[in-house]
């Protein structure tokens, strides 16, 4: 598999990546007991907030890390989550909390998985067992939650950006404020990093960024010396001289002055690394060991004191650090299901039928090896996508380009203008991120890019900011676009079959994360009439027409209906773009009420048909249409089966909507229907 120069690594693992051995000064695995007795009183409990780290003696602070770590992996090991990140940052998260004023500092955690620690230490110790659960800790950092929180994450990349908008805005406010942006060198791939740091620099702000590198892909910690280096190098002394050094030079003329200024940093990045972040603006300090409170603590102080910027330290830790099997598995302990903390054995769901994303990866490396014109693009999620499974067998043909969404779209543009046919398989909630170049650099001009949605709907414990609610919203609207979704598997596989038969523009395709509904599947994919959608069951007053997977629910809601004495029609549209107007007609004109059922937002697949009905006039006869959507709202956590039922989406929802349309109630058994 192609990969990006910087961390083109699995999302999976954008901040939890593993390293070469991190120091003397490494906390003791979970595993491993100390064999001096433990204090009465664990430190951990006399640590609600960070103020109370100020009175834990910087000797004590690798028993509280050990503490934090276990308190940690017990929460995980019952409520599942990101484990490897939080793990690798314990240390780090410490040594801010305690020399760094919080919440007044600012500090902003990129991403988020690794942000277990940080709610340990900052009052929410007591809900920690919660976590991605209904009603519970979200798995991100969030505003509405703690006021330790000050910026919501979950996408990759944001850290920087918005905490130079909080140091400008300390600067305008004129209040003396650290603000502290925690970044992984796999975040590091992604554009908007670099344009934050070129605008930070050029605009000398105060903002102190950590590059918590876990991959050891810039440059590795070396030992006692490179401490002493970040030490003297971070310290008010030298910080000092080099000003003075400025201020003088410039006497000498702004030529020389620059001369002299760029061959003294050049110098420091030979022996201490960061020549790119010196170019930019910022003052590089590092790398230094993560997990050793000796090297921490000096240098975030001398950067807390100096009280210059932009800084940035390089940080280098380890994956998983503390637990063994988080520590030995590179992907495997980023995002885990509940497990057994003496094993490490997660525990595994009972599969009823395969999953989306693996019915798609099947399909895809089935039709590659019949076309060898097809390539598939991933933005850092080989494994998300299934894509790792086409790398296997097609791995010239397959490009992890990094965190880099925008890059992925219009590099797929430029091997659709050369005649090859891309599928650019992104979650739906990434390919947010990507919108300007689908339009400007796919649409427009009518390219042939094939766009896999996955993750498209709810997507349980991950909440709002992984939910695929708007793909259908913002591609749909898009002229010349095909947008389809697949029902269940074997939809899916017609659609990976279609979508690298169509040339004529760009078309794209949703399914849902998890399993699929146990159809058999065709030993290959049909192409499907572009358009074109199936009726699965007719009737004669009611009409339930579905976009996606919802299908299984409408079916289920259709037996209802009948057994009420309401005869129901259902069908599968196949396709929000173009729709397919026949199909339309045929159930307005023969049923007294349309239901239009999809998992996406006010705005999609229900908004095409609306339209399509008033241009044809086909509202005027007093059919009754009603749209069933996501909820205008951000839906919450919870298991998928309870975000369906709270937005209407499931069976009863559907029934009940029916009823509504008819101005008929109905109860248990549905003896009211008439």
């Amino acid at each position: 598999m192609h990969s990006t120069a910087i961390a083109s690594k699995n999302r999976l693992t954008e901040n939890i990546n593993i390293g070469a051995p991190s120091g003397a000064h490494e906390a003791r695995s979970v595993t491993q007991l100390p064999t001096n007795p433990m204090p009465a009183t664990p430190l951990l409990d006399k640590v609600n907030v960070p103020d109370d780290l100020k009175k834990v003696d910087d000797r004590d602070l690798p028993q509280l890390a050990s503490e934090v770590r276990a308190e940690m992996i017990d929460a995980v090991s019952r409520t599942g989550g990101h484990l490897g990140a939080g793990l690798g940052v314990v240390e780090l998260t410490i040594a801010i909390h305690k020399v760094f004023d919080t919440p007044n500092d600012r500090l902003i955690f990129d991403v988020g998985h690794q942000c277990y620690p940080h709610k340990i230490l900052t009052g929410r110790r007591d809900r920690i067992r919660t976590l991605r659960q209904e009603g519970g800790l979200s798995g991100f950092t969030r505003r509405a939650e703690s006021e330790y929180d000050p910026f919501g994450a979950a996408h990759s990349s944001t850290s920087i950006s918005a905490g130079l908008g909080m140091a400008v805005a300390a600067d305008l406010d004129g209040k003396s404020r650290n603000v502290i942006a925690v970044i992984g060198d796999g975040a590091m791939s992604a554009g908007m990093a670099y344009e934050a740091l070129n605008n930070a620099g050029a605009l000398d702000a105060r903002l102190i960024v950590i590059l918590n590198d876990n991959d050891m892909s810039i440059a590795p910690p070396t030992g006692a010396m490179s401490a002493y280096l970040a030490r003297l190098a971070s310290g008010r002394t030298y910080m000092g001289i080099r000003e003075v050094g400025k201020k003088l030079t410039a006497y000498l003329g702004k030529t020389v002055d620059r001369a002299i200024t760029r061959a003294v940093e050049h110098a420091r990045g030979y022996v201490t690394g960061g020549t790119l972040f010196e170019e930019m603006g910022f003052y590089h300090i590092g790398p230094i060991d993560g997990h050793s409170f000796d090297h921490l603590l000096p240098v975030l102080r001398n950067v807390r004191d100096n009280g210059r910027g932009p800084v940035l330290i390089h940080v280098v830790t380890q994956k998983g650090k503390g637990y063994p099997p988080a520590e030995a598995a590179v992907d495997k302990y980023h995002g885990v299901n509940k497990f057994d903390v003496i094993t490490g054995a997660q525990a595994k769901a009972k599969p009823n039928a395969p999953a989306y994303t693996s019915v798609f990866a099947e399909a895809l490396v089935q039709e590659a090896s019949l076309d060898d014109k097809i390539v598939a693009i991933t933005a850092a999620m080989p494994s998300g996508t299934g894509l790792d499974r086409f790398a296997a067998v097609h791995p010239s043909r397959c490009f992890d380009v990094g965190i880099a969404e925008q890059h992925a779209v219009t590099f797929a543009a430029g091997l659709a203008a050369e005649g090859y046919k891309p599928f650019a398989a992104l979650y739906s909630t990434f390919l947010q991120r990507a919108y300007d170049q689908v339009v400007h650099d796919v649409a427009i001009q009518g390219l042939p890019v094939r766009f896999p949605i996955d993750r498209a709907g709810f997507v349980g414990a991950d909440g709002p900011t992984h939910a695929g609610s708007f793909d259908t919203t913002y591609l749909a609207s898009l002229p010349g676009f095909v947008v389809m979704a697949a029902a269940d598997e074997a939809e899916l596989k017609h659609m990976v079959r279609t979508a690298a038969a169509y040339d004529e523009g760009p078309i794209s395709f949703r399914y849902p994360r998890g399993e699929g509904v146990g159809v058999e599947l065709p030993e290959r994919g049909e192409i499907l009439p572009i358009g074109k959608g199936r009726i699965i069951k007719e009737g004669t007053k009611v009409a339930l027409l579905s976009f996606g997977t919802r299908l299984a629910d409408c079916l289920v809601a259709a037996e209802d209906l009948d057994a009420a004495g309401l005869s129901t029609t259902v069908a599968d549209a196949r396709f929000a773009k173009p729709l397919d107007q026949d199909l339309i007609r045929q159930l307005a004109r023969h049923h007294e009420v349309l239901i239009t059922i999809e998992e996406g937002a006010i705005g999609g697949f229900a908004s095409h048909v609306l339209h399509f009905l008033a241009e044809e006039g086909l509202l005027d006869g007093g059919l009754r249409v009603r749209p069933m959507v996501i909820p205008d709202i951000w839906m919450e956590q919870a298991k998928p089966e309870a975000m369906y039922a709270r937005a209407g989406l499931d069976s009863a929802g559907i029934v009940s909507t029916v009823f509504k349309a008819l101005g008929q109630k109905h109860s248990v058994g549905f003896g009211a229907a008439g």
